[in-house]
C-alpha cells in the first residue's frame, strides 16, 4: 500500500492571485451554505457541510499548474493536467462523503451530548472517508489488472509520455 505523503512544493508554484481566488470562492461557498441553512433549516444546511468549499477553485488551478509544469519540460501537458484535476475531484468527492456522514451522525446525536456527538461524528467521517478511499482504490486496481485478452490493451497513461 502506498503511504500518504505531503508535498509543500506546490505552494511555491502558486501566485498570490490564485490564493485570492481560492479564498473568495471558498468563502462564497461557505456563505452559500450558511444561507441555505438559515433558509431551509439546520438539517438541510448540515447536508451542505459536505460541499468541498475550495474545490471550485482548486481543480482549475491544479490543471493549470500541471500543464505549466509539463510545458516547462517540453511536453504538451493538457492530458496530464486534466488527469490531475480529475484526481482532485475524486478526492473532493470522497471527502464530501465523509463530511456528509459527519453531518448526519452529528445531527442524530447532538441532542444527547455535544462532545459525544462531535466524537461520534468525527469517527463517522474518518471511517467513511477511509472506506470510500479504499473502495475507490480497489476498483481502480481491479480495472488495471485486466489481462489484454479481455479487450483492454492498456491504459492511456501507460501509452503516453508523462
Amino acid at each position: 500500500m502506498t503511504p500518504v505523503r505531503v508535498s509543500l512544493s506546490s505552494l511555491r508554484e502558486s501566485r498570490w492571485t490564485e490564493y485570492l481566488i481560492r479564498f473568495v470562492l471558498g468563502g462564497g461557498a461557505t456563505v452559500l451554505t450558511g444561507l441555505i441553512s438559515s433558509t431551509c433549516g439546520a438539517y438541510v444546511g448540515g447536508a451542505f457541510l459536505a460541499l468541498p468549499a475550495i474545490f471550485c477553485a482548486s481543480a482549475t488551478l491544479i490543471e493549470k499548474h500541471e500543464i505549466r509544469r509539463k510545458r516547462n519540460a517540453g511536453l504538451d501537458g493538457t492530458w496530464r493536467g486534466q488527469q490531475a484535476a480529475a484526481l482532485d475531484a475524486a478526492g473532493a468527492a470522497l471527502g464530501a462523503v465523509g463530511m456528509l456522514a459527519f453531518a448526519i451522525v452529528f445531527a442524530l446525536t447532538v441532542g444527547r451530548s455535544v462532545p459525544a456527538a462531535f466524537i461520534a461524528a468525527s469517527l463517522a467521517w474518518l471511517i467513511c472517508s477511509v472506506a470510500a478511499w479504499y473502495v475507490r482504490r480497489e476498483i481502480r486496481s481491479a480495472r488495471r489488472t485486466r489481462t489484454p485478452g479481455d479487450g483492454v490493451i492498456g491504459r492511456k497513461a501507460d501509452r503516453l509520455p508523462h
